[in-house]
């Protein structure tokens, strides 16, 4: 889990600059507002997502990354309904995410749309960023 984390932490740095990244890193993804899965197949570890509890009825997604052999199987898909569902089981009303804006996060974008997330203002602590879009999804 940690190699995934990594990896993903470096992708979201190539990316962005250093005030817009907004993944987690393995110490904030144990803080005790945050719920963490992975998703594997034959013990092998295929993605993992987070959600961190905002309120009562609002859940961001943190941390969604899915492993390079993984992408375009559904596991992405998978996890993103999973994790929607999780938040709705516990009282959530709404669950929003932030994602980039550059042309490399565009297949993130669409899944995210695809399940049913919309585009919104910023959020929580997000500013308004030409590097960030804030996308939701109400239940």
């Amino acid at each position: 889990m940690v190699a995934l984390l990594t990896t993903h932490m470096q992708i979201a740095h190539s990316l962005s600059s250093p005030e817009d990244v907004h993944a987690l890193d393995l110490e904030a993804l144990c803080a005790d507002e945050i719920v963490f899965f992975t998703a594997r197949a034959a013990g092998k570890l295929l993605g993992m997502g987070a959600l961190r509890k905002l309120s009562d009825e609002h859940y961001e997604i943190k941390s969604m990354h899915t492993s390079a052999a993984a992408r375009r199987t559904g596991v992405a898909r998978a996890m993103v309904e999973h994790l929607a569902t999780y938040a709705s089981s516990v009282g959530a009303t709404r669950v929003s995410l932030e994602t980039g804006t550059m042309d490399e996060m565009a297949p993130a974008r669409e899944l995210y749309a695809s399940c049913g997330f919309d585009v919104c203002k910023p959020f929580g602590d997000y500013r308004d960023s030409p590097a960030s879009l804030c996308m939701t999804r109400m239940f």
